[in-house]
């Protein structure tokens, strides 16, 4: 069964920077497109970044657009998440997630229901 940890929240004032990194075990994830995504307190998860089955191409959400950056090492069955110039409204749960069905090989997915394996979240501070 496929398992995702993500790694590297933590606390950082603002205009700092972290890097998340979502290892798989159980399968390779080499032929899926992945994702991130968080959950601020009282809001809804929202797309945050992705990169496609190929790694060719990637795509951010706007109010990120920038300053982060989502990576994949396949020889390491990881998937990075760069964040740089953080802001305290990006302050949430960072959540990994990967897609099992079929997948073309270019396109990034942006919506959660396109996505069926979920971390369990690594929780991000950014202080003002």
């Amino acid at each position: 069964q496929l398992q995702l940890v993500e790694s590297g929240g933590g606390l950082v004032q603002a205009g700092g920077s972290l890097r998340l990194s979502c290892a798989a075990s159980g399968r390779t994830f080499s032929r899926s497109a992945m994702g991130w995504f968080r959950r601020a307190p009282g809001k809804e998860r929202e797309f945050v970044a992705a990169i496609s089955l190929s790694g060719i191409n990637t795509q951010t959400a706007s109010s990120v657009k920038g300053r982060f950056t989502i990576s994949r090492d396949k020889a390491k069955n990881t998937v990075y998440l760069q964040m740089n110039s953080l802001k305290p409204e990006d302050t949430a749960v960072y959540y990994c997630a990967v897609r099992n069905g079929i997948s073309s090989g270019s396109y990034c997915y942006t919506g959660e229901g396109e996505y069926d394996d979920w971390g369990q979240g690594t929780q991000v501070t950014v202080s003002s």
